[in-house]
Formats: structure tokens, sequence, C-alpha cells
């Protein structure tokens, strides 16, 4: 049965800082089941596309080249409410502002070295999971 799904990335500096495990952990353990999962590398072109909603923002060449300086983990979550959910458990974007206990508080070292990507919406979760992941790649 399908309830609502999220997508996630573990980005550069978390999988660098070997954090990949303990974040699997506290997301399975927060109840998501994990539908879809891997390692892989994004080039230039598919971080410019996947971020292009902030092209025009000063911060874009520089997120580009974080996201492509090395592997991260794309994934697929499933739980109800998974969207709003997730973005609880990830925490604020600003690592110093985000709760205690949240994946950002505890593995982020920055604003722009925050550790993890997680959908903002249903509808962006479906385009960023389909951006990483074939049908056939979710259980």
């Amino acid at each position: 049965m399908v309830t609502n799904r999220t997508f996630t990335m573990l980005k550069p500096d978390a999988v660098e800082k070997g954090h990949v495990g303990a974040i699997i952990e506290k997301i399975t353990a927060s109840g998501f089941r994990i539908v879809a999962m891997k390692l892989t590398q994004m080039t230039k072109a598919d971080a410019q596309e996947f971020y292009a909603i902030h092209k025009e923002r000063p911060f874009f060449p520089e997120l580009v080249e974080y996201m492509t300086r090395g592997p991260i983990v794309a994934a697929i979550l499933e739980k109800d409410n998974a969207v709003e959910d997730f973005r609880t458990l990830i925490g604020a974007t600003n690592p110093a502002e985000a709760a205690e206990g949240t994946i950002r508080k505890l593995y982020a070292a920055s604003i722009g070295e925050n550790a993890v990507h997680g959908s903002d919406s249903d509808e962006n979760a479906a385009i960023e999971g389909a951006f990483h992941f074939s049908g056939r790649e979710m259980f």
C-alpha cells in the first residue's frame, strides 16, 4: 500500500564524514520505510537542473560546486505525513537554529553544509524522487 512519500539526499558532507549509517538509522527509527536508495554522484548539469529554482540566487554556483564535490545518498521514504514529518526530523537549515535531536543539529556543520535535503512539498517530493529514480527502482 502506498502512503505518503518524500525525497531525501544525504549531501556530500554527510557522506564524507561517515554519517550515512547514523542518519539512515535515525530515519528508520522515526518510522520511515525506505522505498528506494542509492549512492550516486551528481554531475554539474544534474546539480544545476535539480537546484534550478535557485539559479538566480547568489549562492547558486557555490551550491552546485558543493553538491558535485562527492557522492550523495538519494532516497525515497514512505510514511504517513512523510513530507512534514521528515522536515521536522531534519530540522532548520541553519544547524545552530535546529531543534535538539534533529539530523541537522546532530550532523550539519553550517547553513551551506547542512548534511541532508528534504522535499518541502508532496509535489516537489514526486519531482525530486523522479529526478533520481525510475519507477522500477522503487519498492
